[in-house]
């Protein structure tokens, strides 16, 4: 799925998001998985001082408390997705 329809699908309140889409989406901003810790991965970006910490539910989908971290430093740090800078 296209990172611009997992944004959708966060923001339209989706309950049914995959972790493996919320990775894809944090990629997609400008994350890069530095480590793996059990069931945890850490995300950095290369601009930003914070990281992120995301970690798979049991059932295989994305914690709606993380997607909500991920979305408010998109917002904080007008972050972009990296096919929309390539459209410019």
């Amino acid at each position: 799925m296209k990172p611009q329809k997992i944004l959708k699908k966060i923001l339209s309140g989706s309950k049914n998001v995959r972790f493996e889409e919320l990775m894809a989406l944090a990629v997609a901003f400008g994350f890069e998985l530095k480590r793996t810790t059990g069931s945890h991965r850490i995300l950095k970006h290369s601009t930003l001082p914070a990281q992120l910490s995301l970690q798979p539910a049991s059932d295989g989908k994305a914690k709606r408390y993380q997607m909500k971290q991920l979305l408010d430093l998109v917002e904080e740090y007008n972050l972009t997705l990296a096919d929309e800078e390539e459209n410019r």
